[in-house]
C-alpha cells in the first residue's frame, strides 16, 4: 500500500485524522496519522505536522522485514513518544489490516499495542516502556506553580511533586481539590518558555484524585494554536508509574482518568498498573472526517 505522492519534489502524504480516548468525534484528543511515511525526511514530517495542526501527528515507516517504526511530531518539533497518537495509529492500521496485536519501534523503545476485535468502540491498549520517577526540585516546583497561578497550599500533601516518565518526562503536581484543578490558568508563552528551558518535550501534568481509582487530570501543552492537551496517553502512563513508585496504589490496580473537559473535548483513559514493567493504557478511538486539504 502506498499513500504518498511526489508533487514538485515535495512529499504530499495521505493524512488520516483520529480522536483517541473517546468514541465520540467531539471528544478525545485528535491526532494525525500517516500510515506510509517511507522516504519522508524529518523536515517533511515536521511540515506535515504543522499543517495538520494537532498536538501530534504519527508517521509509520516499514523496515525490510515489514517491522513497523513510529515517530511523532508536534507542530514545533519531534516528540519522543505520544500515547494518543499511538492509539490513533493502531486504530488506523486495524481498519486496514484488522484487529489484533501490533508492535512499534519508537524513539523510546518497543511499544506493544492491541486493538480489541470484539468491541464496537475499537478499544486500543498499549503498554508503555518501564516508567521512572524522580524528585522535582523545589525551585522547579515554584516556577511551575507561578506559571500555573497556583500556590503551595493548593498541593495535596499526600502526593509529592515529581518528574514522572513513561517515555517522556512529565513534571507532575497533584492538587488537593477540584477547585484547585479548575483554577489552573496560564500564559501559553510563559509555559512554553519554562518547558523549553527545562527540556520537557511533552506536558505538565496537574492531577486531582476524586477517589483512589478515579482521577481528573489537566495536561499543559502549548504548541501552535494548542495550549492544553485533551487526552494524554503518555501522561496517563506516567501517572500510573508515579502511583506505583510512591506506593499510592497496591498493584495490580486499575484507575480511570477523566481529561479534556476544560477544553471541551471530554476524554476517558483506563490505566492498568501491574506490579512491575510497563503501564497499560487503554481507550476508544474514532475516525474524524477528512478535510478536502491539509489544514
Amino acid at each position: 500500500m502506498r499513500t504518498s505522492a511526489i508533487v514538485d519534489s515535495v512529499v504530499t502524504p495521505s493524512v488520516q485524522r483520529w480522536a483517541a480516548f473517546s468514541s465520540d468525534p467531539a471528544g478525545g484528543n485528535p491526532a494525525g496519522v500517516v500510515l506510509d511515511a517511507d522516504g519522508m525526511s524529518d523536515a517533511e514530517m515536521l511540515r506535515v505536522a504543522a499543517e495538520v495542526g494537532y498536538s501530534e501527528t504519527a508517521f509509520v515507516t516499514r523496515g525490510t522485514r515489514g517491522d513497523l517504526s513510529l515517530r511523532y511530531f508536534s507542530p514545533l518539533a519531534e516528540v519522543p513518544f505520544c500515547g494518543h497518537a499511538t492509539v490513533a495509529t493502531a486504530a488506523a492500521l486495524a481498519e486496514v489490516a484488522g484487529p489484533g496485536a501490533y508492535s512499534f519501534a519508537t524513539p523510546v523503545g518497543l511499544i506493544q499495542i492491541t486493538v480489541d476485535a470484539t468491541d464496537a468502540d475499537r478499544v486500543v491498549r498499549f503498554t508503555s516502556v518501564d516508567p521512572s520517577v524522580e524528585d522535582l526540585a523545589v525551585d522547579t516546583r515554584a516556577r511551575i506553580l507561578e506559571v500555573l497561578h497556583l500556590e503551595d497550599a493548593d498541593l495535596d500533601p499526600a502526593h509529592a511533586p515529581a518528574l514522572a516518565s513513561a517515555g517522556n518526562p512529565h513534571p507532575l503536581l497533584v492538587v488537593r481539590s477540584r477547585g484547585a484543578l479548575d483554577r489552573v490558568t496560564f500564559d501559553p508563552a510563559a509555559a512554553r518558555a519554562l518547558m523549553d528551558a527545562e527540556g520537557w518535550p511533552a506536558t505538565i501534568i496537574v492531577a486531582w484524585a476524586e477517589t483512589a481509582d478515579t482521577w481528573h487530570v489537566r495536561n499543559v501543552f502549548p504548541v501552535g494554536a494548542i495550549s492544553e492537551d485533551p487526552a494524554t496517553g503518555a501522561g496517563a502512563a506516567a501517572l500510573g508509574g508515579y502511583l506505583r513508585e510512591t506506593r499510592a496504589v497496591t498493584p495490580p490496580q486499575r484507575i480511570r482518568i477523566f481529561q479534556g473537559s476544560h477544553v471541551a473535548r471530554p476524554s476517558e483513559l483506563t490505566v492498568d498498573i501491574p506490579a512491575a514493567g510497563g503501564i497499560v493504557v487503554s481507550g476508544s478511538a474514532v475516525r474524524l472526517p477528512e478535510p478536502a486539504t491539509l489544514a
